[in-house]
C-alpha cells in the first residue's frame, strides 16, 4: 500500500487550481495504490474550513501545519517531517514555480526520485508511472521509481480539477519545527506579472491564433471574437507568432509557453504541431479553424473547420453577439 501526500498551495482563501488539479489526480490513482490521498497546507492564513474542503477532491487527512506562506523552504521542513513520520510512498505537486522548488529540494533532504513537467500518470502493477515529454516534446518518456519516495511534479493544468466526494476532510493539526535557515526569508509583498494583463491560464474560452492569420494585424480578429465571447476569455498565441513580434509573449501556449485547459479552444491559422499541442490538448473542446484541410490539429480537434479565417472569424463574431443579446 502507498499513500500519496500532494502539496496544496492556497492565498487570499482559495486554494491553487493547480492544486486542486493534483488532490484530484491523486484520488484518482490512489485505488490503484490501495491507498490513500493526503494533503498538506503550510501557513497560518489557512483555516481549518478551509483545508477540510479538500476533501471534496478526494483528501481524505489534510495536515494544517502553522507557519510562513508561500515560501518553499517552511514546505520542504514540513513535508519531509510528516513523510520521515508516515512513510508516504509518493509526493505530488501541481504545475509551478513554487512546485518546482520544493520538490526539488524535497527530492534532495529524502533522497527521493523525482519527475518534473509531468503530463500524465498512471498505475501499473502497484506503483504510479509518470509520463513527460521528450525530445521537444515529441515523445513521451515514462519514469518509475526505484527510491522509498517518489516525487512528481506535474506540468502548469496537466492535471484536470474533478470533484469526487462530498465528505469534508479530516484536518490534523501539525507542528513542524523549522530549520534556522528555512525561515530567514520573509514575504514581503505578493504578486503576479503576466505582461499587458493577458492571463490566458484563468480563461474558459482562448482563442488562438498562428501563422495562418498572416501577420500582427490579423489578430485583431480574434481579438473581437474572444471580446464577443465576454470577460472569462482571451486571445493565445503560438511560439512562431510571439517570436515574429505579432504578440506578446505572455499569451505564448507550448512547449516554451503556457500550458492552458479552457472550456473552449478556438485555433485559428494553427497547423497543430506537437510542441503546440502538449499545450493545450487538455482543452474540453478544440474547434480548428484551417484552410489546409490536412493540417494535423484536425487529428485531435473536436470540430473542424477548412476554410478562410478572414471570413470565418468576423462571422464567428457576429453571430455570438446575436445569441448572447437573445
Amino acid at each position: 500500500m502507498a499513500d500519496i501526500l500532494v502539496y496544496a498551495l492556497h492565498y487570499d482563501g482559495a486554494f491553487n487550481k493547480n492544486s486542486l488539479g493534483a488532490v484530484s489526480e491523486a484520488a484518482r490513482l490512489a485505488p490503484g495504490l490501495g491507498g490513500e490521498v493526503h494533503a498538506i497546507v503550510v501557513g497560518d492564513g489557512a483555516s481549518e474550513g478551509l483545508c477540510q474542503q479538500l476533501g471534496r477532491y478526494g483528501a481524505r487527512r489534510v495536515y494544517r501545519v502553522p507557519g510562513p506562506e508561500g515560501l518553499a523552504q517552511p514546505v520542504v521542513d514540513a513535508m519531509a517531517s510528516v513523510i520521515g513520520d508516515a512513510g508516504y510512498g509518493y509526493a505530488l505537486f501541481g504545475g509551478g514555480l513554487l512546485g518546482f522548488e520544493i520538490g526539488a529540494g524535497l527530492a534532495a533532504r529524502l533522497g527521493g526520485g523525482v519527475a518534473m513537467e509531468v503530463t500524465g500518470i498512471r498505475v501499473d502493477g502497484g506503483k504510479l508511472i509518470a509520463q513527460r515529454p521528450i525530445l521537444g516534446d515529441s515523445q513521451i518518456s515514462e519514469i518509475s521509481f526505484r527510491s522509498d519516495v517518489g516525487i512528481i511534479i506535474g506540468r502548469l493544468n496537466a492535471f484536470e480539477v474533478a470533484e469526487t466526494a462530498a465528505a469534508d476532510a479530516q484536518v490534523q493539526e501539525t507542528v513542524v519545527e523549522f530549520s534556522a535557515f528555512s525561515t530567514r526569508a520573509r514575504m514581503i509583498s505578493r504578486g503576479e506579472q503576466r505582461g499587458e494583463d493577458i492571463d490566458i491560464e484563468g480563461a474558459d474560452i482562448l482563442v488562438a491564433g498562428g501563422r495562418g492569420l498572416g501577420n500582427a494585424e490579423g489578430f485583431a480578429l480574434c481579438e473581437e471574437l474572444a471580446k464577443a465571447f465576454g470577460a472569462r476569455s482571451a486571445v493565445a498565441a503560438t511560439r512562431a507568432v510571439v517570436d515574429a513580434g505579432w504578440y506578446p509573449y505572455a499569451a505564448q501556449i507550448g512547449q516554451t509557453g503556457k500550458t492552458v485547459s479552457p472550456k473552449l479552444y478556438l485555433a485559428a491559422g494553427i497547423s497543430g504541431a506537437i510542441q503546440h499541442k502538449v499545450g493545450m490538448q487538455g482543452s474540453e473542446n478544440i474547434v480548428a479553424i484551417n484552410k489546409d484541410r490536412n493540417a494535423p490539429i484536425f487529428e485531435f480537434s473536436d470540430l473542424g473547420i477548412v476554410g478562410d479565417l478572414n471570413k470565418i472569424l468576423p462571422k464567428l463574431s457576429a453571430a455570438v453577439r446575436t445569441k448572447k443579446a437573445q
